[in-house]
């Protein structure tokens, strides 16, 4: 029924609250009294306010009891005039959350020993049906779903039904859309339809990896995963696809390894892949010519299609992912899912809206969809049945995919609630693994003690947060290209740095404190979002010898990796990456956005330099400390003249000195008594001691990082 057809309107805004819409056009907006029916029997419902709006008489309605989800209702006016009764705001109330809160764990298609089930949580359709068809060729089979309880309807079939293409039609408010099912495992090409396929041919060699013992053991490396081969020299057999991205043993123009292998080699623990479920802005049967990030989510449990040498066999994708990710963990690696569960791509095309309008986004107080994420639509993961899908959805990746991590977009927009309940989830089912997210405070409809902020980090202890305060306090703002950090020749922010580099947990008496423990500091300078640091460095020193760049970037990248909490690496980062001064380049093409893997010989002796870093923080546990406590207990700030910042680390089998000099002038200082040996200067690093020093005084390089271990 379309809005042309009603002259009036009706919606259920709450369990027994209906809400009557009269255009002035129509009997003036009047009538002294409504009814609502089901049947042949009419209810009066007892008006309890009317108001003008709009060219229209508002009637807020009260009937005693509440209506029968899953058939329609209609209300009648004192004219004769008749509408249906639409579904409103009532589904946005905790009373339809609670009554239609469905706790089973087989939404979707699940197989049984002779049949086929399918099942889909509709609860305010009056009418839902399964439409099936062997592929895009054949004629549809429609299918009628019985309504059970919960508001889910279901269907189980006694047939083979692989490869069987599938979709739900769902009535709502007199109105037939069809949609793909929220749970889907597989899809066509670009995610028109879902597929039925049985995952237990997709199973293959498992590697598993030992957990890690506490977060601040990894080192992640963030990348996308056509950025991380489709460069002509990368030397990758399988460029821009899952199987590329799993490559072993590749070498480049100079002979030297890339791809995975040169990622294990260069020390790290973790690969970051940016989203690799299902998403739209990429054609999938034609993906070079055009780029996306991947934060257009469509389909949350189908890997994307992209990045599958066959994108209309629903199998390929599925088993070519699960071999990339064995293949890392085959080298020990783990593996982070990047997951953009706060917004779809488009509201009003998602399945989620066309199964339950209105249910699963949020709306701001005049009922229009709120806008926090900035992209049209913020999911309203406090929601039960929202939350559900999120739990269910992570699982999901855990136990088929064997994810080791998962890092959430723009987490700020998700609650407190939720999240808890993804960390409960993660570890019942595996130990170690990592979930962090940006927790960033956007303008969203929830209370701000509900948020999955950084600001409520001591609601969520086993959760990281990416740390905008070490970003912005070591780089300069990412938001404004020529503001200076510390490691950029800041030297106003010594005590500032002082407090992120020891882990933002109010180590200095100057910096209140940001989180509890420095497990929940996620450490960077740079990532996929904004200018690399490269561009950025070239704004702040353009007239600047390269050479003098180079060094403010590598000594920005050491405080990374020599921080107390989760070091975070933007691929390609260790060889300077650039993309041109492109500041967004989330849909800027593959020149821009690959990991040019020329540069990599080019700054070979940064990437040794960054390589020997690395092999610092894992071998001295200094660098790794657990807890506050610990912190508080074993770092001592030393007394330098700024800008010079310096920290002694006494544990019972090391001890160990980081200075850092951002200026661009030699410092001299005096180190504590004792011999030092030096593991790294402004030229090189390593776990070898070098160069003895036991002099009083010591001259640090101009912009450099210097760790000295005492002999």
């Amino acid at each position: 029924m379309s809005s042309a057809d009603r002259n009036f309107f009706a919606y259920l805004d709450e369990m027994n609250i209906v809400t009557i819409l009269l255009p002035h056009s129509y009997h003036h907006g009047l009538s002294s009294a409504f009814y609502m029916a089901a049947d042949a029997v009419k209810t009066p419902l007892a008006i309890l306010e009317k108001t003008e709006i709009e060219h229209h008489f508002k009637y807020i309605c009260q009937f005693e009891g509440e209506i029968s989800f899953g058939r329609p209702y209609w209300i009648f006016d004192e004219h004769g005039g008749k509408t249906d009764l639409q579904i409103g705001a009532v589904i946005r109330t905790d009373r339809f959350d609670e009554k239609f809160y469905y706790e089973g764990n087989d939404l979707g298609v699940t197989f049984h020993a002779d049949q086929i089930c399918f099942k889909l949580w509709a609860p305010t359709a009056t009418g839902v049906k399964l439409k099936l068809r062997p592929s895009a060729n054949d004629y549809s089979e429609i299918i009628k779903m019985r309504r059970e309880d919960c508001g889910v309807w279901s269907v189980c079939l006694h047939r083979n039904l692989e490869f069987y293409q599938y979709s739900f039609l769902v009535l709502v408010n007199q109105e037939w859309r069809e949609a793909v099912d929220p749970y889907v495992k597989a899809v066509t090409a670009n995610g028109e339809q879902g597929v039925i396929v049985k995952l237990e041919k997709t199973a293959g060699p498992r590697h598993c990896i030992p957990p890690l013992e506490n977060p601040v053991d990894a080192i992640i490396y963030e990348t996308h995963i056509r950025d991380f081969t489709i460069d002509a020299n990368s030397g990758v057999k399988n460029k821009g696809l899952y199987l590329g991205a799993g490559e072993l043993n590749t070498n480049g123009t100079d002979g030297e390894v890339t791809g995975l292998s040169y990622v294990k080699d260069l020390g790290i623990t973790h690969i970051e892949f940016l989203p690799f479920n299902d998403f739209a802005g990429v054609d999938e049967l034609n993906p070079a010519k055009q780029y996306n990030w991947g934060y257009n989510p469509t389909h949350f449990n189908t890997p994307e299609g992209s990045y599958a040498t066959d994108p209309n066999n629903p199998y390929s994708r599925i088993v070519e992912l699960k071999k990339l990710i064995d293949q890392i963990h085959s080298v020990g690696l783990g593996v982070i899912m990047d997951v953009v569960f706060n917004h779809v791509y488009i509201r009003e095309q998602s399945s989620f809206e066309k199964i339950v309008p209105g249910y699963y986004f949020r709306h701001n107080e005049i009922g229009l969809p709120s806008n926090g994420t900035g992209v049209g639509n913020d999911v309203a993961s406090e929601r039960k049945m929202v939350r559900k899908f999120i739990v269910d959805s992570v699982r999901y990746w855990l136990e088929e995919y064997h994810i080791d991590g998962f890092r959430f977009d723009l987490m700020g927009i998700l609650d407190v609630t939720t999240m808890n309940e993804v960390r409960k989830t993660c570890d019942s089912l595996s130990k170690g693994i990592l979930i962090i997210g940006e927790g960033w405070n956007l303008n969203t409809p929830l209370p701000p003690s509900q948020k999955a902020t950084i600001a409520n980090q001591a609601k969520m202890t086993e959760i990281g947060q990416f740390n905008d305060k070490f970003r912005d306090t070591i780089k300069g703002s990412t938001f404004n290209l020529f503001d200076k950090g510390f490691a950029l020749g800041n030297e106003h922010l010594v005590d500032a740095a002082m407090e992120v580099i020891t882990g933002s947990i109010g180590f200095t008496k100057k910096s209140a404190r940001l989180f509890n423990n420095p497990y929940q500091s996620v450490n960077y300078v740079e990532c996929h979002d904004n200018h690399t640091l490269w561009d950025k460095l070239e704004g702040c020193y353009s007239e600047a010898d390269p050479a003098v760049r180079q060094k403010y970037h590598r000594l920005a990248t050491g405080i990374v990796l020599l921080s107390q909490g989760i070091p975070f690496l933007h691929s390609g980062q260790e060889f300077f990456r650039t993309k041109q001064g492109d500041g967004n380049s989330y849909r800027s093409p593959d020149r821009v956005n690959l990991l040019d893997w020329e540069r990599k010989s080019k700054y070979k002796d940064n990437v040794e330099y960054i390589k020997g870093l690395i092999s610092i923080r894992q071998k001295f546990s200094c660098f790794r400390m657990r807890t506050t406590e610990e912190i508080h207990a074993h770092i001592q700030a030393l007394s330098f003249s700024a800008p010079v910042l310096g920290c002694l680390y006494h544990l019972p089998m090391e001890e160990v000195i980081l200075v850092i000099n951002p200026s661009s002038k030699v410092q001299r200082i005096v180190l504590p008594e004792g011999e030092w040996g030096i593991l790294a200067n402004h030229e090189t690093a390593g776990i070898s001691a070098k160069d003895y020093i036991n002099l009083e005084k010591h001259f640090l390089e101009p912009i450099s990082l210097n760790v000295l271990l005492k002999k």
